[in-house]
């Protein structure tokens, strides 16, 4: 017996229902991202099918990945490729789209991120600017 087969011997097992209500997901999303290869496919079909905690950790990475700004394509790419440690974000191709957020600090001053290459997620996007804000003002008052 590998030390795959044995993992999954002994580890916790869940339903289709469980696996979703853990991540958060709708069965639904988790059969579009199983069928995309985004998440490997359960063992046993139809109601039989187990998934198991490597199943609940890629759909919590994937979520991850996505508040991060990241595409399904880029997430994609990430997957095909575990044991890249630092893998390059992909270089805008013309005509492409980005999505940017402006934070405006003051006349003339902003902040420009673009959620995917920075490496950042939501909260950590908002937490930046409320510090960034407070350390203006700060520097404002200092001034006076």
């Amino acid at each position: 017996m590998n030390t795959e087969t044995e993992t999954k011997t002994n580890a916790q097992t869940y339903s289709l229902d469980e696996l979703c209500q853990l991540a958060d997901m709708s069965l639904r999303t988790v059969r579009y991202y199983i069928q995309q290869g985004l998440v490997p496919g359960p063992e046993g079909k139809n109601r039989g099918a187990r998934y198991f905690p490597m199943h609940l950790e890629r759909l919590l990475q994937i979520k991850k990945w996505q508040a991060a700004g990241l595409s399904l394509e880029r997430i994609a790419e990430i997957v095909e490729q575990p044991n890249a440690v630092n893998i390059p974000m992909k270089q805008p191709q013309p005509g492409s789209v980005e999505l940017w957020s402006h934070l405006m600090i003051s006349e003339g001053l902003q902040l420009m991120i673009e959620p995917g290459r920075s490496g950042l997620t939501s909260v950590q996007i908002r937490q930046l600017s409320r510090e960034l804000l407070a350390v203006y003002q700060n520097l404002k008052k200092e001034e006076l």
